[in-house]
């Protein structure tokens, strides 16, 4: 079990790092990602500092901590700049935050962070069949989310994934304690998007072998 899009209170995160770790080390994840939103004003700050909470605690805890960032609301033409920035920076995971349903987002912001070659693209909303044929073909992983509002889309982007072979991830989202998913909850998660219980086990294992192996 792993979780590659959480927040601390780098951004809009109810906890530190530390407690993060803590409380879905308890639930039995293998990783975890934090991946506060950032933008140009933060994302110098942001990343070093989750990257200093990885060092000291991946010692002590038997959950990885992996630092990442989602980089939320920018223009898509400033997008490709920021992908390279975060991994200049040290992220290892580097999510764009997609055209959710439920939010203001720029029309744009999917492909762009497909282009710019993101690790994932988060709750990407009623994105195209063009945009989900691209991200096959870059590997970009497609969020299915577990997070209110958020989830509303999670069948039309399994729906498209499956038909054009796109990697698919199951992430919370998660801002607070409750917001993260047990293993039982991903997996119904991804059943709700329409998805096969052996469908939703390959997904874990391609983003295991994209994210955790290979790192």
């Amino acid at each position: 079990m792993f979780d590659f899009h959480c927040h601390s209170i780098f951004s809009d995160g109810e906890l530190i790092p530390a407690e993060l770790l803590r409380r879905v080390s308890v639930l039995g994840y293998e990783a975890v990602a934090i991946t506060d939103h950032a933008d140009h004003s933060n994302i110098d700050l942001i990343v070093p500092r989750i990257i200093a909470a990885a060092r000291a605690l991946n010692q002590l805890s038997k959950t990885r901590l992996i630092p990442g960032i989602e980089i939320t609301h920018v223009p898509p033409e400033i997008i490709p700049e920021l992908v390279q920035r975060a991994r200049l920076l040290g992220a290892e995971i580097v999510v764009v935050h997609g055209e959710t349903l439920v939010e203001p987002v720029a029309p744009g912001t999917n492909l762009a962070a497909i282009k710019a070659g993101a690790d994932i693209l988060a709750h990407p909303g009623l994105i195209t069949p063009e945009e989900v044929k691209l991200a096959a073909e870059k590997g970009v992983f497609l969020e299915l989310s577990g997070r209110k509002g958020h989830c509303l889309t999670n069948g039309h982007v399994a729906a498209l994934a499956r038909k054009y072979d796109a990697p698919l991830v199951i992430n919370s989202d998660g801002h607070a304690p409750g917001d993260f998913l047990s293993a039982a909850m991903a997996e119904n998660v991804g059943r709700g998007a329409g998805l096969s219980a052996e469908e939703v086990k390959n997904l874990y294992e391609k983003a295991r072998k994209r994210f955790l192996i290979s790192t």
